[in-house]
């Protein structure tokens, strides 16, 4: 956490960042004091995950402690999505600092004390509901993140507006925070998040342009003709034709993208 707060707020605020400079000691202090309540946010958070757009129980954690904080909240953003907007003591910018807070339908099988033990419905089924993608350590990290800046406000340059989204997993909670005016009053001119990997502890990792998979999904129904397993000729087999499709899709990025310039997948994954 600490490491990515320093290198958003040097981007962000270049005139107070700069260098060991006392501002960034205050910082570093503040979010190695901050740490190991981070750390029992994230386990929490790991431990109670919910599934896109049913976020309440994140999303209350989360306002309430930025109400502790001092930051002006709004709840229900965009459904369950949580907006908290920090007025720093000193003229500057309107920066946000985003985090998604959305778990999977997938079923924990890491023996932790902190594991997941819940269970949901997901397209018709009960399944495992667990933070596999790590958005449970991005609501803990934002939530450090906002305070430290919050015993700082005073001399903050500028207002921090923190974004705690929904629904990153099914691609529309962005849009709905958007939407309910997440990014209105105040307009922030910059957003800054990260996602975690596992480089090498403590590393900070960047490049420009895109730099992980994201954009739309897409959803292909195909009719066949039925006919007996025996006689496939009388009929359309589904299963072939889907089949075709999905090596077709590949040729979209293996023939028609310059990857070298520009990374691209295409992935179907249920059938």
């Amino acid at each position: 956490m600490r490491n990515s707060l320093i290198l958003s707020l040097a981007i962000a605020f270049p005139a107070a960042a700069q260098g060991p400079s006392a501002f960034t000691t205050e910082i570093d202090r503040r979010a190695s004091a901050v740490n190991d309540s981070v750390v029992a946010w994230r386990r929490d958070i790991h431990a109670h995950p919910e599934l896109s757009g049913q976020e309440t129980r994140t999303a209350a954690l989360v306002a309430d402690h930025l109400r502790k904080l001092g930051i002006q909240v709004r709840t229900g953003v965009g459904v369950t999505g949580v907006v908290g907007v920090l007025k720093g003591g000193r003229a500057g910018p309107v920066v946000a600092l985003r985090a998604d807070m959305d778990a999977l339908p997938v079923t924990e099988e890491v023996d932790v004390p902190f594991r997941s033990t819940v269970r949901a419905q997901y397209n018709g089924q009960e399944v495992g509901v667990m933070h596999a993608c790590g958005h449970d350590t991005h609501t803990a990290m934002l939530l450090g993140a906002a305070t430290v800046l919050a015993g700082m406000r005073d001399r903050l340059p500028g207002t921090i507006v923190f974004l705690f989204q929904p629904a990153e997993e099914s691609l529309g909670g962005a849009a709905g925070m958007i939407k309910d005016g997440a990014l209105e009053n105040p307009k922030p001119s910059a957003v800054f998040g990260l996602h975690v990997f596992p480089y090498t502890v403590g590393s900070v990792v960047y490049r420009s342009g895109a730099l992980m998979a994201a954009g739309g999904t897409l959803r292909i129904v195909v009719h066949g003709r039925q006919t007996h397993g025996a006689m496939p000729w009388n009929g359309v087999d589904p299963v072939v034709v889907a089949s075709q499709i999905v090596l077709g899709l590949q040729t979209i990025v293996s023939r028609q993208t310059d990857l070298p310039s520009s990374p691209a997948i295409v992935t179907v994954a249920t059938i």
